[in-house]
């Protein structure tokens, strides 16, 4: 599960890189804009909302174990 969150992870920054890319070539000597730095911030929002639900599975499941300050403390 861990290294299923850890490629999300990748993968959201891989998204943004390309719609960075895109978004400074896109338009560009006269060529008109297309949808590509969308299409690839739509994906990061998906791939977000994947590591999300899996950590939330993992939680449940007991793969993945909260740490830190105990409650009511």
């Amino acid at each position: 599960m861990k290294y299923l969150i850890a490629l999300a992870f990748l993968a959201i920054l891989a998204s943004l890189g390309s719609a960075l890319f895109f978004m400074m070539k896109d338009g560009r000597d006269g060529k008109p804009k297309s949808s590509n730095m969308a299409r690839a911030l739509a994906f990061r929002v998906g791939f977000s909302i994947l590591v999300f639900a899996c950590i939330l599975i993992g939680w449940k499941l007991g793969y993945l174990h909260p740490t830190g300050i105990p409650a009511g403390k």
